[in-house]
């Protein structure tokens, strides 16, 4: 199976910030940039942050195994040993997580471990990792 990197073009209020924080905490590599936006190498796909300016809007959730997942959220599906280095990673550099690294469906179909938290422009991140990734899209 090929992998297709993906896109995603995300808002923030504070560019030079949230630029600090995706270079120096989740170790994503700079590409091209301007005044307004600047690209990211997130695990091979590109992460755009855009400026935009701060918006009041509440953020909206639905509840996912007893847990407030943020929406909407952008993130990546990690090999599982990567998702245990990054998350340990993360824990030593302060991340407040809105929800710890976890396993769900231990032992069953889809067995994933995942975790959940904001950039400092507020924006939900999830990071997931599958214990089978053939499980991905298993019903």
């Amino acid at each position: 199976m090929v992998i297709t990197p993906f896109h995603v073009a995300i808002p923030v209020h504070n560019l030079e910030e949230c630029r600090t924080f995706y270079r120096d905490v989740l170790g994503c590599s700079e590409g091209r940039s301007s005044d307004h936006w600047v690209d990211f190498n997130l695990f091979g796909h590109q992460v755009v942050i855009h400026y935009k300016s701060k918006s009041n809007e509440n953020v909206h959730t639905n509840p996912v195994d007893g847990k407030e997942v943020p929406v909407p959220h952008y993130g990546v599906v990690l090999p599982w040993d990567t998702f245990e280095s990054f998350s340990e990673d993360l824990k030593t550099k302060g991340v407040q997580f809105i929800i710890d690294p976890y396993i769900r469906f231990k032992g069953q179909v889809g067995e994933q471990a995942t975790m959940f938290f904001l950039d400092p422009a507020g924006n939900a991140l999830e990071f997931k990792a599958f214990r089978d990734m053939g499980q991905l899209f298993a019903t």
